[in-house]
């Protein structure tokens, strides 16, 4: 699911922190999340991330991946027709009013 990034080694460069406490790392990573570790006053190591909401947490348990990958594999075998819509819209209509 998850791909390594390639580990690319840069040589240092000087960043000033803002006014605000920020610093830019450059366009490449807008939009990313971070994670941001300051291991000893003033080092801090920062890395991006891919946070998953805990809510969302189950979909990425094997179990589940695996059901979800197989339910995607079908989907895509068996697409989607309008030729039962006005029956399953009233089977669906009919659940939730009894």
């Amino acid at each position: 699911m998850n791909t390594p990034m390639k580990a690319a080694s840069s040589p240092p460069t000087v960043k000033v922190i803002g006014a605000n406490g920020q610093i830019s790392l450059g366009k490449q990573f807008a939009g990313r999340q971070v994670l941001v570790e300051e291991q000893e006053s003033g080092v801090w190591l920062i890395r991006t991330a891919t946070v998953i909401p805990d809510n969302e947490r189950w979909l990425h348990e094997p179990v589940a991946a695996a059901e979800l990958a197989h339910a995607m594999a079908w989907s895509q075998k068996h697409p989607a027709t309008d030729a039962q819509s006005d029956e399953v819209l009233s089977a669906a209509a009919l659940e939730t009013t009894s």
